[in-house]
């Protein structure tokens, strides 16, 4: 994978410098996946050049670079990643490119949740932050931040647009709020495909009665039977009468867990990338406002 990159690279120079021209000043700028891919088009607006890597209902975990996304990383100023391991793929794919662009982690500063996992269920860190919306503020202000690093003659439309969305966003944390809140907190229990929710879980008041594949990433293998069948328990034990399928992921084990447990199977819902255009999850927003719907729907019967 690394040669081909390389030689990839190589091959498609008279096209980045072509493409650099047309561009005139603006800078490059790449987002790894789509929600923060949403974000840095908020801010940057018509200042920058976009590319994300990883599109709708793509799964960030187990994305494999293509040579394309090399060519977008060799010619961009800016890199902005989530962090916190959510992007295994990532530094393998800056070193191929062998770009000189600025790398930045949207997440930095933000407390991380952590848990020790068992041997072979991969990374001890959750790097879901944008579930709580307070926390995806601070994200945003970071992207205008590292905007502004690399272009300071726009860096207060940077500063004006992300307080413009931000405040959208301090809204739609306190409709979350009372959403949530209606919900008796016995009902506030989550089960999903992959352990995504921890810091919504945390900020609304929700607890993480368990997952199918009992991992902060979906780069692991099949639960075991024993594994499955602990699940199972441990819904019936808390009185969960529903469970969260994800737009990136397959709901065939989660599906299999809600039958052994006889429980319902919730609309899915849109938890590490935005859904295609016309979705209810084709924003952060409507992503957002969806899920909350659904989960106070689902849980609330």
């Amino acid at each position: 994978m690394k040669n081909l990159l390389r030689v990839f690279v190589v091959l498609t120079a008279v096209m980045v410098v072509a493409l650099s021209v047309d561009a005139g000043d603006r800078p490059r700028v790449v987002a790894t996946y789509s929600i923060l891919g949403e974000w840095v088009a908020e801010v940057g607006g018509t200042n920058i050049i976009l590319s994300v890597i990883v599109g709708r209902d793509g799964d960030s975990h187990t994305y494999s670079p293509t040579p394309a996304d090399a060519v977008a990383i060799a010619q961009a100023d800016l890199v902005l990643e989530n962090g916190l391991g959510f992007e295994p793929w990532l530094t393998r794919l800056i070193e191929s490119s062998g770009t000189k662009a600025r790398r930045a982690a949207v997440s930095q500063g933000i407390e991380s949740l952590r848990a020790n996992l068992e041997a072979g269920h991969g990374m001890d860190v959750n790097p879901h932050v944008w579930h709580d919306v307070r926390l995806a503020i601070q994200m945003v202000q970071e992207v205008a931040r590292q905007l502004a690093l690399i272009d300071p003659p726009h860096a207060a439309e940077y500063r004006q647009r992300s307080e413009r969305y931000c405040a959208e966003l301090q809204e739609l944390d306190l409709w979350v709020v009372q959403q949530t809140q209606s919900l008796p907190a016995a009902r506030r229990k989550l089960v999903t495909s992959h352990d995504t929710f921890g810091y919504f879980a945390r900020r609304y008041g929700f607890e993480v009665v368990g997952t199918a594949l009992g991992s902060f990433t979906t780069d692991t293998p099949d639960p075991a039977a024993i594994e499955l069948a602990q699940l199972v328990e441990k819904i019936k034990a808390a009185g969960v009468p529903v469970v969260f399928t994800e737009n990136m992921v397959n709901p065939k084990v989660l599906e299999r867990v809600a039958q052994e447990a006889h429980v319902r199977v919730a609309p899915t819902l849109f938890t590490d990338a935005l859904g295609p255009v016309g979705s209810d999850g084709e924003t952060y927003l409507k992503l957002m406002h969806y899920n909350v719907k659904t989960m106070v729907e689902a849980l609330g019967k």
